[in-house]
């Protein structure tokens, strides 16, 4: 039997003592803790901000047990909730409305791991506790936004190439520009091919053009919103404070949601439903048109919506159909107070944005401008104020009857990105935290167990070797989770039966190798030479099992979503740590052992 090399001795050293300073923040727990983030990226969070909470709390007679600061977010560790909700409220107080102060759960590891990234693995919705959401797309609202979007698009293309046209309205699915003959019609025609050459636009009638939505860019326009809607709901969530959110698709037009360990489940669920986006319209200050609109029959192309004067009455506006600029051309928005000391939210636009709006305030100098707030499905009036001179450079700013946690939510909303389509809450389950000690406690048990079992069975089976096949195991399982803790992946259930799993699997390695060394051992092999060729000739049966399990991990990596996904990773890793703690450290163990002792008999 040959030695064992040294480097490899080294090597297993390593692998053990890094496995297990990583693997023990996990049995720390968790800790409330109140996350302070910027809400730009120009307002980073520096040494006098920590100063100030730190100063505030102080003056608060609040303690905070620890802090840990990545250079973007600092967590402020608490005793309790109780201590974290009053330290959550004077942060926010010093700080005012450019940070995100948010409750969250983070670990109780000592600082001296944290600085070294060494952190325990998220748990996930069924260990933690949290809220999970099914959000079901309104496609039909997602399809009407783009063509309304479309709408304006075209009026602005024809009014800029001094086109007359009678109406542009949406109808069955489609657009229908109104003109006034064939020729107008003609000539609308061969100014759309030229400038929106992605259209299928035809003559409908003599006088007519209508705008058609192909099949194909129907689904691209689906695909499209699922997309932005899952973007904007990431995006919302990270204000939220909440870490490792899960959001993804489920089907054609549904989105998953799941939010571990959040505090605040009402606000998440008031904010990642509304559908709050800014549309910019002209008024119609026609006398007529309002007398009409008020006694029940509202003008075609007209709307009327209400509008929250200074003092929170309602009244009623008349604003034309026609949205000038939406918010998907907001870069930033940012709650503050206009000149009166009123609660307004501060918009940037980008550059296509600005050059719309400069051009709408250029052509209605005098008259008024509406901007509309869609939120839930309702349009309301924020502020109707009179265009006075062309407004360039792309700041707007919206002021009206709104609180400052009004402001605050509407810039939250604006900033993240509106919604392609409203959404329906189709599916709501809470797990509460006792419920996920339940899960982790049977969990646990059910490694543990199973885990002795195994032990049980080794020792008596295979003696010595059984052992030592035991040993092996406990540091593949310290390896699996360091590993695991590493890659900060979110553990659930069925990551914890992907555990089971690879602890069954691993042991069979052992098997193979033991059982190969009784076979040499039964052919009249020496004791040292049993346990080199049972070694060596393991190794290859061991290798071909675990990659054809491999294989097959991989592609429920590939194919799988959701839990399954988190299955797969956890089998996968666990096969590869298998590998090295069944042949490395075992072989490793074996040679320590019996390399450098004449011995006549194995206890196998």
């Amino acid at each position: 039997m040959s030695k064992f090399p040294l480097w490899k001795y080294l090597l297993i050293l390593i692998a053990v003592v890094a496995g297990f300073i990583y693997t023990i923040p996990n049995f720390y727990g968790e800790v409330p803790a109140v996350q302070i983030s910027s809400l730009r990226s120009s307002l980073v969070i520096t040494p006098e901000t920590i100063s100030d909470i730190e100063s505030e709390l102080k003056l608060s007679g609040i303690a905070a047990t620890g802090q840990v600061f990545d250079g973007k977010t600092l967590k402020l560790k608490f005793t309790n909730t109780d201590i974290q909700l009053k330290a959550r409220d004077a942060i926010q107080q010093v700080l005012g409305d450019n940070y995100v102060v948010a409750l969250n759960l983070i670990s109780a590891s000592p600082d001296w791991l944290s600085s070294i990234n060494a952190g325990p693995m998220f748990l996930g919705l069924d260990l933690r506790g949290g809220v999970h959401f099914l959000l079901e797309v309104d496609m039909d609202a997602a399809v009407k936004k783009t063509l309304d979007k479309k709408v304006g698009d075209i009026k602005r293309d024809l009014r800029s190439s001094q086109i007359r046209y009678g109406s542009i309205d949406v109808n069955n699915g489609s657009i229908l520009i109104q003109l006034r003959d064939s020729a107008t019609a003609t000539q609308v025609l061969a100014q759309l091919n030229k400038d929106f050459p992605k259209i299928n636009a035809v003559i409908d009638g003599t006088t007519n053009v209508r705008v058609n939505i192909t099949s194909d860019e129907m689904e691209v326009i689906k695909e499209a919103a699922v997309k932005q809607n899952i973007l904007t709901l990431h995006n919302r969530i990270n204000e939220l404070g909440v870490a490792e959110p899960i959001v993804q698709q489920q089907g054609p037009d549904r989105i998953v949601v799941e939010l571990p360990g959040v505090q605040d489940t009402a606000r998440a669920k008031d904010i990642l439903g509304r559908t709050a986006t800014l549309e910019v319209r002209m008024v119609d200050d026609d006398r007529d048109a309002m007398n009409q609109a008020m006694g029940g029959n509202v003008p075609a192309g007209d709307q009327l919506l209400d509008e929250v004067n200074g003092n929170s009455t309602v009244s009623k506006i008349l604003v034309r159909n026609d949205v000038e600029l939406t918010g998907d051309n907001i870069n930033d928005a940012q709650a503050g107070f206009d000149e009166n000391g009123s609660p307004s939210v501060n918009i940037s636009l980008d550059s296509t944005g600005a050059a719309i709006f400069k051009q709408v305030t250029a052509d209605n100098i005098g008259k008024r401008m509406a901007m509309v707030l869609v939120d839930h499905g309702t349009s309301q009036v924020v502020t109707a104020p009179v265009i006075r001179a062309q407004i360039g450079g792309g700041q707007v700013q919206i002021s009206g009857a709104m609180s400052v946690q009004d402001a605050n939510d509407v810039s939250l909303l604006l900033r993240s990105g509106s919604l392609a389509a409203p959404m329906n809450i189709i599916e709501e389950r809470t797990v509460g935290p006792s419920l996920g000690q339940e899960n982790i406690n049977k969990g646990f048990h059910s490694v543990l167990w199973g885990f002795l079992a195994i032990a049980i069975f080794m020792c008596i089976y295979y003696r010595v070797f059984g052992v030592i096949s035991i040993i092996s195991l406990s540091v593949n399982l310290l390896l699996l989770i360091s590993i695991l803790s590493m890659l900060q992946a979110t553990l659930t259930l069925p990551g914890i039966a992907a555990i089971a799993l690879a602890l069954g699997m691993a042991i069979d390695s052992n098997v193979l190798i033991n059982e190969r060394i009784r076979e040499e051992l039964r052919a009249g092999q020496k004791p040292h030479a049993a346990i080199e060729s049972g070694y060596a000739h393991a190794w290859a049966t061991i290798l071909d099992s675990n990659i054809t399990t491999l294989i097959a991990g991989l592609a429920l990596l590939a194919f799988g979503s959701g839990p399954v996904k988190g299955f797969a990773v956890v089998h996968c890793l666990g096969i590869l740590t298998s590998m090295f703690s069944a042949v490395m450290v075992s072989r490793g163990i074996t040679g320590f052992l019996y390399a450098n002792r004449r011995i006549n008999k194995l206890p196998i």
